[in-house]
């Protein structure tokens, strides 16, 4: 880099890249190859960073769009993910209260649409605002509202049903 280019803080922000990488993959090393491809680009187009924007909105732009593109490109890294998630369905959590609360809403939120969590993720995790959000994701800020909505009402639905909901079965003795 020249001394005339902008000098951007990338490392500052991988914290916030992983845990929205992670949330969109589902899976620790497609997180860590996303973020690392996320910063590979961004590098690439420092030239297109406009000093005085916000970083951290222009990254998360690259890696959702990296993330789109890769599940475009790659549906057997779907069946994967998929692969990996009926797994963790079948381990069983911790005894202990807040680990099992811990696991049903991990799984709730991983249950969202991509869509729902992503903005969901942007918002409450990265705390983003939603015009950032929406500038992320390339939709309108309407958009982003109301995939928020709906995320938080699937998961309130979810939460109502209570963790064994549908997965338990009336066995009544047949004497």
């Amino acid at each position: 880099m020249t001394s005339s280019e902008t000098n951007i803080d990338i490392l500052a922000q991988l914290p916030h890249l992983r845990r929205y990488a992670l949330s969109l993959t589902r899976h620790p090393s497609d997180a860590e190859d996303l973020v690392h491809d996320t910063v590979l680009r961004a590098y690439e187009r420092r030239s297109a960073f406009r000093a005085g924007s916000a970083l951290r909105p222009w990254l998360m732009s690259i890696l959702h769009n990296t993330w789109v593109d890769g599940v475009r490109s790659r549906r057997s890294e779907r069946e994967r993910i998929n692969r990996a998630f009926e797994v963790m369905e079948d381990h069983e959590p911790g005894r202990q209260d807040m680990s099992l609360r811990l696991s049903e809403v991990r799984r709730a939120f991983l249950s969202l649409p991509d869509e729902q969590r992503a903005a969901l993720h942007l918002v409450m995790i990265e705390d983003l605002s939603y015009q950032e959000t929406a500038d992320i994701l390339a939709v309108t800020i309407g958009t982003v509202m109301s995939r928020i909505a709906r995320a938080r009402e699937k998961l309130r639905l979810i939460d109502e049903a209570g963790p064994a909901a549908g997965k338990l079965r009336l066995v009544r003795d047949s004497q």
